[in-house]
């Protein structure tokens, strides 16, 4: 995408993907500050790390930011990680979205910038948090149970009680016969 976008939109722009999320919950701990109002703490990922620091130079030395991430809630969210990753101080900063990578739609954006949708950011963070929540209390009790390696999130553990809730059923049917 980097390289059509930079063919549409011509000389004076540096064109750079950041190859998905730059930021993200730790791996090894929660992550989330459960007292301090559900606060999440980020990271840059090791092997984001690079990227990162030449998307900060790249930063630094631009007249102005033009986000172009994918238009939905983990899009804006990219976005949003984006800008404090790179912490561009005193520098416009502009967020375009299309629905298709055409000249067409890439020019419409480009003439209809806004800022960053901070209620898509909120409701990407809220089901990242969510995630956490759920899926690092049972996630041990998964690995004990079934298998290493698996993960449980807000969708699974609700499926989880689900086939838990209907197996106590089972078991508690007591039969009786009648004609």
């Amino acid at each position: 995408k980097a390289r059509t976008l930079s063919r549409y939109l011509g000389r004076g722009y540096d064109v750079q993907a950041s190859m998905g999320h730059v930021r993200d919950l730790p791996k090894s701990a929660m992550g989330v500050d459960i007292e301090n109002d559900f606060e999440p703490k980020y990271l840059i990922p090791r092997d984001k790390s690079a990227r990162v620091k030449e998307l900060r130079k790249l930063v630094s030395n631009a007249r102005e930011l033009i986000l172009a991430t994918d238009p939905d809630r983990e899009g804006e969210a990219i976005a949003w990680h984006l800008v404090e990753a790179t912490n561009p101080k005193g520098i416009p900063l502009k967020r375009v979205v299309f629905h298709e990578v055409t000249p067409d739609a890439v020019r419409a954006a480009m003439e209809n910038p806004r800022e960053i949708d901070t209620r898509l950011v909120d409701a990407q963070q809220a089901r990242r948090i969510l995630d956490r929540l759920v899926g690092y209390s049972i996630s041990p009790l998964l690995w004990k149970k079934v298998k290493s390696g698996l993960s449980a999130g807000r969708v699974q553990s609700a499926a989880l009680r689900i086939v838990v809730e209907r197996e106590r059923e089972i078991q508690e049917f007591e039969s009786t016969e009648y004609w």
